[in-house]
């Protein structure tokens, strides 16, 4: 239908910005995790795996890529389980208030991460709305310190921010659930737990799938959220990124960190868009 000019038109300028924005700066950060830092701060153009070797060395590097891993696994298991039901609700039982139900859930995403992230050092803070709140009814004399600068508070944030991400593809696929389906479960006489369990759970799955791996990958890219809220204890391998490019001034072996979570994420998406073909509905 279009001539062949038409169709190179077309497509020339996408592919050139994703060769410049994307693939240009993936092969810089390819070829910056081979070289090296002098003594004297200069980056050596020497090609070598020896930052790919203190990477699985040094112990902190592997101790917190696995943290950062096990914070993004709990924050995916507690938005999916926040979400799932949510937009059960909001698909099967929520009738004319669905519109409207469905905005005050993506309301959130309207606000600056920032302003959720400091609003819950508001909360949780030494001085905070849930210490003070709890010493006010006296369960407690003196103010919580784990709530703050813990693990617990990443994983809290983070479940916050990105439980509406979660919640999307799993209200999609809910949505393109035939209702038909669910009405002949209901005539041959199947209970309402088993219309879910054998219907409408498989038929979810793939939604659930993309929830998860939105909620895993962003949470183990964040930093902000670990920066603000984590202290020493809920640093996660995106700071350590950061620091290396920053301060430490370690272009080489940040970008070889980074190469891993790259290589890491990919399998993962992989792996998910494998088990999103398998449950597909067709």
């Amino acid at each position: 239908m279009f001539s062949r000019a038409y169709r190179a038109v077309i497509t020339l300028p996408p592919l050139l910005w994703v060769a410049a924005f994307l693939l240009i700066p993936y092969a810089l950060l390819f070829c910056y995790s081979f070289w090296s830092v002098s003594p004297d701060q200069v980056i050596v153009h020497s090609w070598s795996l020896d930052n790919y070797r203190e990477l699985f060395r040094v112990d902190v590097y592997l101790q917190t890529l696995f943290r950062s891993m096990w914070i993004a696994a709990r924050v995916t298991i507690f938005a999916l389980l926040l979400g799932y039901p949510l937009a059960y609700f909001l698909s099967f039982h929520a009738g004319k208030r669905k519109d409207l139900l469905y905005q005050l859930v993506i309301i959130p995403l309207w606000v600056s991460y920032l302003v959720r992230a400091y609003a819950w050092k508001t909360i949780l803070g030494s001085d905070g709305v849930l210490n003070t709140l709890l010493q006010y009814v006296h369960l407690t004399k003196h103010p919580l310190e784990f709530l703050l600068y813990s693990p617990f508070a990443v994983v809290l944030t983070l479940t916050h921010i990105y439980t509406p991400f979660t919640f999307l593809p799993i209200y999609a696929s809910l949505e393109h659930i035939p209702r038909n389906l669910v009405e002949a479960s209901h005539d041959l006489g199947a209970s309402p737990f088993q219309t879910f369990w054998r219907v409408i759970f498989p038929l979810s799955i793939p939604g659930v799938l993309a929830g998860a791996t939105f909620a895993f990958v962003l949470s183990l890219g964040d930093f902000l959220a670990p920066l603000l809220l984590g202290g020493p204890s809920g640093i996660m391998i995106s700071n350590i990124v950061v620091s290396l490019f920053g301060a430490a001034y370690n272009w080489p072996l940040g970008a070889a960190i980074s190469l891993c979570m790259l290589v890491l994420v990919i399998a993962l998406l992989f792996l998910s868009e494998n088990l999103e073909k398998k449950w597909s509905f067709r």
